[in-house]
C-alpha cells in the first residue's frame, strides 16, 4: 500500500538540503526576534478552541477549495470566531513558507506552521517566517527529537502542539512536558479519516494536558461529541473550505453546544 507520509517526509528531507543552502542557519538566527507564547495565552483562556486551516488541497483528496485565496479564508475565520490559525507551507497542501509571512501581516490570531519538522533548522525558520507555535509529528520523531525540539521551539518563544495517531505516540508524546497534544484522526497510510480515533485516546492523557483534535470533523454533531468527551478544542481545515457557507461553519465549530451527558 502506498505510504503517502514516508513519500512526504522523504522529500521534505530535499526541501530542507535545499533551504539550507540557500539560507544558512546562521543568517535565519539574526533575523529571529523571539516570540511570546501566543497560542497558549489564547488557548488557555478559552473553553473550548477552533483552530482553523488555511488549506486549499490535500495530498489525498486534490484541491479542496477554489472559491477563495488564503488571505480570504483568514479573514473569515477571524472574523467568526476562530481561536487560532494553522497555516500549511508543506507543497502537498499547496502550502509555501511565502503564505505564513503574508498572513501574519494580516492577523492578529496566533499562527501554527502546519508542516513536517524533521529537522532544528525548521524550528529556527518557522520563527523567522513568524510563526507563534509549531505541529510536531511524533510518528515521524524519535523522543530525543521530541525533547529536543520541544525545548528549542519554547527558547524562541513558540509554542508546540505534539501530534499523534495511536497508542505508541499518545505514548511518546506523554514522555515529554508538552501541554498541547494534538489526537489526528487521520490514517497516516491511508490518509482516510474518522473522528473514532480520538476517542479511545482521550484515556490516556491526564488533566494537565490540553487535547486537540485534528482532522476528519465536518458537522456540529462532530464537534459536540468531541468536546462532550473531554477534548479542549478541534483543528479544521477540510471540514471548513468545504462548507457552503465558511462564515457560518466557522462561527458553529468555534462554539458548538454541549450536551449534559457526555456522548460515548
Amino acid at each position: 500500500m502506498k505510504n503517502i507520509l514516508a513519500e512526504i517526509v522523504e522529500e521534505k528531507k530535499i526541501i530542507v538540503k535545499k533551504a539550507k543552502e540557500e539560507m544558512p542557519l546562521a543568517e535565519i538566527r539574526k533575523q529571529i526576534v523571539p516570540a511570546n507564547f501566543g497560542l497558549s495565552h489564547k488557548l488557555r483562556t478559552e473553553e473550548f478552541s477552533l483552530i482553523a486551516e488555511c488549506k486549499l488541497q490535500s495530498p489525498s483528496k486534490g484541491r479542496l477549495c477554489d472559491r477563495y485565496t488564503i488571505e480570504e479564508l483568514v479573514s473569515i475565520y477571524e472574523q467568526n470566531g476562530a481561536s487560532a490559525l494553522s497555516v500549511h507551507t508543506d507543497p502537498h497542501f499547496l502550502g509555501k513558507n511565502e503564505d505564513l509571512k503574508a498572513i501574519k501581516k494580516i492577523t492578529s490570531l496566533p499562527i501554527m506552521r502546519k508542516d513536517f519538522i524533521i529537522d532544528e533548522y525548521q524550528i529556527y525558520e518557522s520563527r523567522m517566517l513568524g510563526a507563534n507555535a509549531i505541529l510536531l509529528i511524533a510518528r515521524i520523531l524519535t523522543e530525543n527529537e521530541l525533547h529536543s525540539f520541544l525545548y528549542k521551539a519554547w527558547s524562541l518563544g513558540m509554542d508546540v502542539i505534539i501530534e499523534v495517531h495511536d497508542e505508541d505516540d499518545m505514548k511518546k508524546a506523554l514522555g515529554t512536558p508538552a501541554e498541547f497534544i494534538g489526537i489526528n484522526n487521520r490514517n497516516l497510510i491511508t490518509f482516510e479519516t474518522s473522528i473514532e480515533n480520538t476517542l479511545p485516546l482521550l484515556s490516556m492523557v491526564d488533566d494537565k494536558r490540553t487535547i486537540i483534535s485534528e482532522s476528519g470533523i465536518s458537522s456540529c454533531d462532530d464537534c459536540v461529541r468531541l468536546r462532550n468527551a473531554g477534548c479542549d478544542g478541534i483543528l479544521v481545515g477540510e471540514g471548513l473550505v468545504k462548507a457552503a457557507d465558511v462564515a457560518r461553519q466557522t462561527r458553529l465549530f468555534s462554539n458548538p453546544v454541549v450536551e449534559d451527558k457526555k456522548i460515548a
